[in-house]
């Protein structure tokens, strides 16, 4: 994804409005690896600009998208998540917290795909599942302690 300016370009070369609200919206999603929802987007603007719209949230988004400035992701798990890194990637999902990391395969583009003729794929996405890296330490944590006090607190900061 483009910095913010440049998406303030980009919108403005588009005959798109450039608010204050997407103006928001473009920084938070600048660099921002937690795969966010449209919601959960919401709520971070929210705390910066009150007032702001679900509404301006979505439209923004699919703006971007249609610029091939995002990617929207369906991972099977509910709403769909947006990731400003559109270069060629899969997903993997933590099965525990649920976080969302970028996966980059390599060899991926060689796979071939056997459907005799009956189906031509233009694309693909892989998702993966597993655990997450902050997951793992805090299981490896309570497992090496055989008689905790108190269950350990989790403290989860992906991005």
């Amino acid at each position: 994804m483009q910095s913010p300016s440049q998406l303030a370009a980009a919108f403005r070369a588009r005959g798109l409005k450039v608010t204050p609200q997407r103006q928001l919206l473009f920084a938070l999603l600048e660099s921002d690896t937690t795969h966010p929802t449209a919601e959960g987007l919401y709520a971070r603007a929210s705390t910066q600009m009150p007032g702001i719209s679900l509404r301006t949230v979505y439209t923004t988004l699919t703006d971007l998208v249609a610029m091939g400035e995002l990617q929207a992701v369906g991972l099977g798990s509910g709403a769909t998540r947006f990731d400003p890194n559109v270069d060629d990637h899969h997903h993997g999902v933590c099965d525990s917290c649920g976080a969302v990391v970028d996966v980059y395969v390599q060899g991926s583009e060689a796979l071939i795909v056997d459907g005799d003729g009956q189906f031509a794929p233009e694309s693909a996405s892989m998702v993966f599942h597993g655990t997450c890296a902050a997951c793992a330490d805090a299981l490896a944590t309570s497992s090496s302690d055989p008689n905790p006090t108190q269950p350990p607190i989790k403290e989860h900061h992906h991005g």
